[in-house]
């Protein structure tokens, strides 16, 4: 992955909720030119003038700029900045400050593969209409932005899906595919990045009220390792989505993680619900667990023909990924407007869950 680090110096830092913001007058940060930027693109991006960037690089209107050229450009005065701390990435500041994830990238030299450290620093381009001083929650919709990709040998379109943890209907959607559609090699697709904004809740305690179709399962998607918290009590274990279309379906990671998850339900395995915290990438959801595993054999291979899987769901598909984990099969995990996945039904028991751990009457 790219890593990249700001120099930023002469910082006045305030506090602000989770990291810091400050205001400095006359900085000046480097950037690298990409292919197609020009003096003007690029002064636009910081909110400069071009003859004030020309200027501080002693630049004509001769001066031509090359891909990988480093440039200075001087900040504006009373130009915000950021610390950054634990769990933050590019796309959560955005929406801590309520701009523009794309315009973050550009004013930072990054990339949406951009890591971040923490401690690091990182310039907050105004927001229309917005103040710097507190951190905004973002009220706007989901949307789908995409980047690119070239196929390989050995590609297909499920194994590109899978590669990028998003559903392969998504991904056909994106590309205009259609079940008979073949890839060649050198061939380049689009993949859909759902960015979904983080919503407001009641309180610390509680989670994001997010629609499954439409949010949760971007935000919590396949293969991702997450804490669930249980609601009540503030006991917590770490699990993992492997599967689940309808839902989210996981397994525990480690025997650890099922004692914490069998002590939570009193010391068994359970269908009972319970409405539970899920705390991933420095957001917190609101949702609804169900301990029982099913549907697996912790013996075979996860995803191969078996003869047994626990819950009496006889031979089939082996939903079982993590493999010593100390179960069989995977827990159920519900968001709003999730279904099971028996009858594509929405469970009221679970929405009812859900709506506690949002702190939603």
């Amino acid at each position: 992955m790219e890593y990249k680090k700001l120099v930023l110096s002469g910082i006045l830092t305030l506090g602000i909720v989770m990291g810091s913001v400050g205001y400095a007058a006359a900085q000046n940060v480097s950037y690298k030119v990409q292919s197609g930027d020009t003096f003007w693109l690029i002064a636009q991006k910081y909110g400069i003038s071009t003859a004030t960037l020309m200027k501080a690089n002693n630049a004509t209107s001769a001066t031509i700029l090359y891909p990988g050229n480093i440039l200075t450009v001087p900040l504006p005065d009373q130009t915000a900045t950021y610390t950054v701390v634990s769990g933050d990435t590019y796309w959560t500041i955005s929406q801590k400050f309520g701009v523009s994830f794309a315009k973050l990238l550009q004013v930072n030299n990054a990339t949406d593969k951009s890591w971040l450290n923490i401690g690091d620093k990182v310039i907050i381009p105004q927001a229309s209409g917005a103040s710097t001083t507190s951190a905004p929650t973002s009220t706007s919709k989901p949307y789908i932005t995409y980047k690119d990709y070239t196929v390989k040998a050995g590609d297909t379109v499920w194994s590109i899906a899978n590669n990028y943890n998003i559903p392969m209907t998504d991904f056909m959607s994106a590309n205009n595919f259609t079940a008979s559609t073949w890839l060649t090699i050198g061939q380049v697709v689009k993949i859909p990045v759902h960015n979904i904004p983080i919503k407001p809740t009641p309180g610390d305690q509680y989670g994001e009220y997010l629609d499954w179709w439409t949010e949760a399962q971007y935000v919590v998607p396949m293969n991702s390792v997450f804490e669930v918290v249980d609601f009540y009590t503030g006991k917590s274990f770490f699990a993992k989505r492997t599967t689940g279309s309808n839902h989210a379906d996981c397994e525990t990671l480690t025997p650890q993680d099922t004692k914490k998850m069998k002590d939570i339900w009193g010391g068994t395995l359970s269908w009972e619900r319970r409405p539970v915290i899920i705390k991933i990438n420095g957001r917190k959801i609101a949702a609804s667990c169900a301990s029982m595993p099913h549907a697996g054999n912790d013996a075979a291979p996860g995803g191969s023909y078996t003869t047994w899987r626990s819950g009496d769901y006889g031979p089939g598909d082996n939903l079982d990924w993590v493999k010593g984990n100390g179960i069989d099969g995977v827990f159920d995990i519900h968001f709003l407007n999730s279904t099971r996945h028996v009858d594509g039904q929405i469970d009221p028991e679970h929405q009812a869950n859900i709506k506690i751990a949002a702190g939603i009457k």
